[in-house]
Parts: C-alpha cells; sequence; structure tokens
C-alpha cells in the first residue's frame, strides 16, 4: 500500500497531474525542489520509466507527502500490484480497465482511467473512476470537453495528452476540471540546459494560470 495516502485538497488547489515518462534518474532528483517549490502537487511517474520504482520511492522520501506521488500507464491488475509496491498514492491508466478500475476502488486508491469516447468516459465514471483522463485530449482538443461536459457535467474530466500553458485556459473554459501535463511541463529544452531556475519559473506559471486564471 501506498507510503502516503493521496491528499485530495492539495491535488484539488491545484489541479495539475504532472507526468514524468523516459527522464534520466539525475535530472528527476533535480527536478523535485522546483516541482514543490512552484507550488504544484501531484506528480504521475509512468511505469514504462527505466527505473519507475527507485523515481516513486525517491518522490516519496523527497517530497515526504507534501506531494502526491502516483504511477501512470497502468495496465493491468500486475502493473497495479507494482505500482503499489513502489509507493504510488493514485494510479492513472492509458485505458479504460475494468478490473484495474474496480481493484482500486476496493482498495480505495484514487484512479485516473484513460478513456475517449463519451461512451468510455460514462463507463469509467460509473466504474468509480475518481476523475477520468481524456486521452489523447490533443486529438479533439477544448470543445470536445465542452460537449461531454454538457450532458454529463457531474463526471470530472482532465485532458491528457497536448495540454499546455497556451492552451491551459482555453481547456479551464470548456470546462475541465483537472490537466495532465507531460513534456509541455517539464520543458526538454530546460532539462537538457540544466537550467532548473528557468524550469522552477514555468512551473509556477503553470500553477498560477489553473489557480488564479
Amino acid at each position: 500500500m501506498p507510503v502516503f495516502q493521496f491528499d485530495h485538497l492539495k491535488f484539488n488547489s491545484v489541479p495539475v497531474v504532472g507526468i514524468i515518462r523516459g527522464i534520466d534518474a539525475a535530472d528527476f532528483e533535480m527536478i523535485l525542489k522546483p516541482f514543490v517549490n512552484a507550488g504544484l502537487t501531484t506528480l504521475e511517474i509512468t511505469l514504462n520509466t527505466t527505473g519507475a520504482g527507485n523515481l516513486i520511492r525517491t518522490a516519496n522520501e523527497f517530497f515526504q507527502g507534501n506531494v502526491n506521488v502516483g504511477a501512470g500507464t497502468v495496465r493491468s491488475l500486475k502493473d497495479l500490484d507494482l505500482a503499489l509496491e513502489f509507493g504510488a498514492s493514485f494510479i492513472v491508466t492509458p485505458v479504460l480497465n475494468q478490473t484495474v478500475v474496480s481493484k482500486c476502488v476496493e482498495l480505495k486508491i484514487p484512479v485516473f482511467p484513460g478513456a475517449f469516447t463519451p461512451t468510455e468516459i460514462a463507463e469509467a465514471f460509473d466504474a468509480g473512476a475518481t476523475m477520468v483522463k481524456v486521452f489523447p485530449a490533443s486529438s479533439v482538443g477544448p470543445d470536445y470537453i465542452k460537449n461531454v461536459k454538457a450532458p454529463m457535467p457531474e463526471i470530472k474530466l482532465m485532458p491528457t495528452g497536448g495540454v499546455s500553458l497556451e492552451n491551459l485556459q482555453a481547456y479551464k473554459d470548456a470546462g475541465a476540471d483537472a490537466y495532465g501535463m507531460g513534456t509541455p511541463l517539464f520543458r526538454t529544452d530546460l532539462i537538457k540546459q540544466k537550467n532548473w531556475s528557468a524550469l522552477e519559473d514555468h512551473f509556477r506559471n503553470v500553477a498560477d494560470a489553473v489557480k488564479f486564471n
């Protein structure tokens, strides 16, 4: 089970899930301080990242519960068991896997299953999803979120895939409840430059856009 429990208040205060995929361990350790300093509260580490277990453990040790640390790209019960063994406090899936969702609900572990069509989104919600990850959001854009929310406003949606600082406001205006952000948050150029202060400024701009705009 998780080392630290998922803090819904922290997540709701800054509803951005920062997605780490394929990052070098040394660079990963360097982004942790800027991440929390900027006010971001929720970090997802995908299981297909080399050394994902060590990264989750490292993040939990560093944040000490001040940031939610979860596992992404969870596609099976075996993946789920590994993620929980690593210390993940929430689970994200790329597609709707009813078995994984049901097990998370049983264990009271927040789960954000990926879905795309309105039918999949409704099925994920009915299965007990904490929030539904609409993926890939870049294929449909903010209007899709607005159109899905119109008949189903009770379903919380987190567009993921192509969400950036530039279009975040458009997704917010469309009714998005949270935002999954990978490379547009963890900017490759700044990481390659080891420009951690500029990365922290970028993190802060994203956090401020979600909280105040």
